[in-house]
Parts: C-alpha cells; structure tokens; sequence
C-alpha cells in the first residue's frame, strides 16, 4: 500500500467528515423542503438547488483569486475551517425554518461557505499531494468520500424516518464541526512553512 503524507490524510479525514454530513440529508432534502416548510413544493426545491450552485459559482473564483495573491497557507486553512463552519450554520438554521426564504437564505450561506472551503482545500491539497502519486492520492479522496456519502445516504433515511429530522440535522451539525477542527491538525505544520517563507515585495516593471 502507497504511504500518504499526513498533510493529505488530515485533509482527506476533514473531507469525509464534511460530505459524509452532508451526504446525509442529502437524498432526503427534497422530501424535508416540501414536509416541514410552509408551502414546500417541487418548485421551491429547484430553486433551493439553484441558489446554492450559482451562489457558489459565484463566489469560487473570486476566493480563489484572493488566497492566490496572498500566499501562505494558513489564508488557506482558515478558509477550509470557517466555510465548513458556515455549512454547519445553514444545517442548524435548518431545524428553525418553516418558510420558503428560510431555506433559500440558508442556501446562500451554504453556498458561500463551500465557495471558501474548495479553494483552500484544493490548494493545500495540490501544493502538499505526494509527487508522482497524484492520481493514487485523489483516487484514495475519491473512494473514501464517495463510501461516506453512499453509508451516510443510507442512514440518513433510517434515521429521518425513524426518529425525525432534527435528530438528523443535530448529527448532520456533529460531523460538519469535526470536519472543521480537523484540520488544525495540521496547523502547526503550516504556520511553520509560512514563518519560514521569505515573502518578497512585488514591484511592477516600468
């Protein structure tokens, strides 16, 4: 078995965490949208989906284009930790909703907490994956984020089922805060690098 650095585990474990929490309501949600929201119906899902994926678009790139013009990995870290934090805001914003512009506000925050964590997970990810196990270290992602979400599905309906969806969301808000906190795992490495990370001024050519 291909060894993994710890700077990639660390970061595969807080992704786990994070879709398997998310993974849990997620074949459900359509179903809670149109039982507990106060004229919930296949419309207002369509539009809950949307608003997530075009806020999330929108803000990507441009997060993006920050933390690549202020180098340093902590800028990045911090990212990964407070948009796992907002995804965990909007889950718990979920068990007070009961209108359609609950919901959708949600979605925004959601979105714009996922549009912080890509951009630093991915650069983190990038600049410490194992040099010639590229492929090996995003499969190894891969593999075990998708085993999380198919597990968490699963469960996600027995337990909605069986004993409702704020115990849902509850457990849904405990997996979103690990996936958080791990990553402080590797803070310290990181702080380290960046200490020692000569940083030059930029002067423009004339």
């Amino acid at each position: 078995m291909q060894s993994i650095n710890k700077v990639i585990k660390i970061l595969i474990l807080s992704d786990v965490a994070l879709i398997a929490g998310l993974g849990f309501i997620a074949p459900i949600f359509a179903l809670f949208l149109t039982d507990r929201i106060k004229g919930g119906n296949l419309e207002m899902v369509g539009y809950a989906a949307a608003i997530y994926w075009i806020g999330k678009s929108l803000v990507v790139i441009p997060i993006g284009r920050y933390l690549d013009r202020n180098h340093g990995e902590k800028d990045d870290l911090w990212f990964i930790v407070l948009g796992n934090l907002l995804a965990a805001l909007a889950v718990f914003g979920y068990l007070f909703s009961y209108l359609p512009w609950h919901i959708y506000l949600l979605q925004a925050i959601y979105a714009i907490g996922m549009g912080m964590n890509v951009p630093g997970y991915t650069a983190i990810f990038t600049r410490h994956i194992d040099k010639g196990q590229e492929a090996f270290n995003w499969s190894v992602r891969s593999a075990l984020i998708g085993i999380g979400a198919g597990v968490a599905g699963a469960l996600g309906g027995i337990i909605a089922n069986r004993f409702g969806f704020n115990i849902l969301f509850i457990g849904i808000i405990v997996f979103l805060l690990a996936s958080a906190f791990i990553p402080f795992f590797i803070y310290k490495k990181i702080c380290s690098k960046d200490e020692k990370t000569l940083r030059i001024p930029f002067v423009k050519n004339l």
